[in-house]
Parts: structure tokens; C-alpha cells; sequence
């Protein structure tokens, strides 16, 4: 009797054993200012956590704070479930990320775009500055004015990486090209004013620039409108000293809408998104056929490093630490896509395949300030 006893217990024992290694994986994610859906940094996390969901069979839960005083809040009650993992996405979440990290030392942690000191969190930052090289090298040969504008959001070393690799790409394009660059401001607001983002491309356009990258969150929307409303740089509303050298885009087929407010002598005007793909963002006219305002996009694949976190906890590889994403990392990059192909010739391409080849072999060294 007692055997069967026995017999029965390891039994129990196999059976909970077995069912524990296949419960499902729970993934916690607290956004950042701006929201789940800000077309670019805090959605590009969102899509990397559906993938996971979709493709691992990971439970996915999320938290969108009204107020960052919340965060803490949001992130502390997925450790008091016992989530497997939970990520804070963007720098601002780090005091809330160590701290319940700390609280909870049999948990694990991520950090998107800083580094936490914890001993449980994998930090998981970006070289933003080799994308931002290469978009800056395509607005630099595409550019004609020679002109180009940089906004950032708000100021911050994250931030001056991109205006860094950006201003070092496109002087190594056309080493005549000039950038102008300007902040948003100085605290998290920074992230959510599209107003003052639009006014700055406003001034940005009136020194000359016709290309604005916008590294700057859900402001970035404010450089979008603007190109929206004006779509062009005309020969009159030059600057001094300032003149057309290029018409790149002279043979791309033009909206009706362009092509009547845009008549004469003109160029036209072009962003560049930033972190998500945003060329969709330019096709004004809801016509990819037509040209396109969006040159690029500098891709982080914020995606791919928070699916790769969520991955290597379901195969309990989870390691802490920092680990950085670069363009070696697929970590960085830029897009080329039905909206912006008519814009970027196979030539340029080439081109700037064979910086992007430099970079990752350390040949080009790209500045991060």
C-alpha cells in the first residue's frame, strides 16, 4: 500500500512539474510619454510584444500612465502578480524599473534606452547615432539646399546621438552641407509639443533647410503638419546666399495639389521619421504613386530588441545588464518602402549600403556628440 502511496505522490509531483514548465510566459510593459500608439518609439515596443505574443504564445499585459508619478504604480503591480518579465520602455522609467526591481530580486526586468544598475534587468540600448549617419548621408545627396534641419525633443544625450550621427553623415556626403538643430525642450513636455515643433520647422524652412529629421517623439507630429501645409521651398523665400543646386525629384510624378501650390521655381520639402517606419506619414495625397514627403525613416528596432528580451526569458536565457543594438544588431536602420522608393535612387542605395558595410566593420567611426 505504502508503494502505491509513494507511486502515487511521484506521480502528482511529474504532473505539477509538468504543468508548471508549460505555463504561459506573462509580459508586462509600461509605456513611456506619449502613449502606446505614438506612431514611433512606445509603439515600435508595442508591435515587438504583439509579435511576441503572436509567435511565442507569451501573455502580454500593458500599462499607458496619465501621469509619470503613475508609472511606479503600473510597473510595481506586475511584479505583485508575479510576471515573469516586465519592461519599462524610454529612460524616464528607470527610477520606477530598478526600484521594483530591487523589491523583487526573483523577477525579471528590461529597460529600453538606459541602464539599470539592478542586478535583475536587461537594459537594452540603442547606437542611434549609425542610423542617423545614414539618413544623414541620404538627405545630404538629396538635399537642394544644402540645408538641412534636426529637431530633437528633448535635451538629452540620448538625443544629441541621433543630431550627432545625422550631422557626421550627411557632412560625409556633401562636406559643403550645413545643419541646423534645435530642441524642443528641456523636460518630458518635450516629447508632446507639436506646436513648438512646428514652429520650428517654420524657422528651420526660412534658413533654407528643405530635409528635417525629427528625433522628438510625438512632437515629431508638429514637423509633419508643417511640411504638410507648405510641401515646398520657393526660389523667392530663399535666404541670402542661399540657392538651388539639385532637383532631384524633378521626374517624380506630383499630386494636383502640389503641383498647383507649388508652381514655378520651387523644391519640394521632405521629413524624416524616426524610430518606426513614418513613411506612410508623408503620402499626403493618399496616393503612394505619387511623390512622397517622407525621404526616410531612422529605424529603431525597439521591436526586435523587446521581442529578443521576451525570447530569451521563454527559453530561460534571460541575462541581465546592459546590451546595446546597433546596425551589426539589426538594432538600427532606415526604410525604403512603395512610399519612398521613387525618391531614393538604386545608386543611393548602393551608396549607402556600402557606409552602413563600414560602419559595422569599424572602418567609419560615428560620433555620438
Amino acid at each position: 500500500m505504502k508503494t502505491t502511496v509513494k507511486n502515487c505522490l511521484t506521480l502528482a509531483l511529474a504532473v505539477s512539474v509538468s504543468l508548471a514548465g508549460a505555463q504561459t510566459v506573462r509580459v508586462g510593459l509600461a509605456y513611456d510619454a506619449g502613449g502606446k500608439f505614438d506612431k514611433s518609439f512606445n509603439q515600435s515596443a508595442y508591435e515587438g510584444s504583439q509579435r511576441a505574443a503572436k509567435k511565442l504564445g507569451v501573455q502580454v499585459k500593458d500599462f499607458e500612465p496619465s501621469d509619470p508619478s503613475q508609472t511606479i504604480q503600473g510597473i510595481r503591480s506586475f511584479a505583485n502578480e508575479g510576471f515573469d518579465l516586465t519592461i519599462g520602455v524610454g529612460f524616464a522609467n528607470n527610477a520606477s524599473i530598478s526600484q521594483v526591481a530591487k523589491e523583487n530580486p526573483d523577477l525579471y526586468f528590461g529597460l529600453v534606452d538606459d541602464v539599470s544598475p539592478e542586478k535583475n534587468v536587461a537594459s537594452l540600448t540603442f547606437s542611434e547615432q549609425e542610423g542617423s549617419y545614414l539618413v544623414g548621408y541620404l538627405a545630404a545627396m538629396n538635399s537642394a539646399t544644402g540645408v538641412l534641419g534636426f529637431v530633437g525633443g528633448m535635451d538629452i544625450p540620448l538625443i544629441h546621438k541621433f543630431e550627432a550621427g545625422y550631422t557626421a553623415g550627411a557632412k560625409a556626403a556633401n562636406p559643403k552641407s550645413r545643419v541646423i538643430a534645435q530642441y524642443v525642450g528641456t523636460t518630458p513636455d518635450a516629447w508632446n509639443n507639436p506646436g513648438k515643433a512646428k514652429e520650428i520647422a517654420g524657422s528651420m524652412r526660412a534658413k533654407g533647410a528643405d530635409i528635417i529629421f525629427a528625433a522628438a517623439g510625438g512632437s515629431g507630429n508638429g514637423v509633419v503638419d508643417y511640411i504638410k501645409q507648405t510641401q515646398c521651398l520657393k526660389v523667392g523665400n530663399l535666404p541670402s546666399g542661399i540657392k538651388f543646386s539639385s532637383d532631384n525629384f524633378k521626374g517624380v510624378k506630383k499630386s494636383a495639389a502640389y503641383t498647383k501650390a507649388c508652381a514655378g521655381n520651387t523644391r519640394p520639402m521632405f521629413f524624416i521619421g524616426v524610430d518606426s517606419n513614418q513613411n506612410y506619414l508623408g503620402d499626403f495625397d493618399k496616393n503612394p504613386a505619387s511623390m512622397n514627403h517622407a525621404l526616410t525613416s531612422m529605424l529603431k528596432r525597439v521591436d526586435n530588441a523587446v521581442y529578443t528580451l521576451v525570447n530569451d526569458v521563454k527559453e530561460d536565457k534571460f541575462t541581465a545588464g546592459p546590451r546595446v543594438f546597433g546596425l551589426k544588431e539589426g538594432g538600427v536602420g532606415y526604410a525604403v518602402d512603395q512610399y519612398n522608393k521613387a525618391l531614393i535612387t538604386s545608386a543611393q542605395v548602393a551608396k549607402v549600403e556600402g557606409v552602413k558595410a563600414q560602419i559595422i566593420s569599424g572602418k567609419i567611426k560615428v560620433p555620438t556628440k
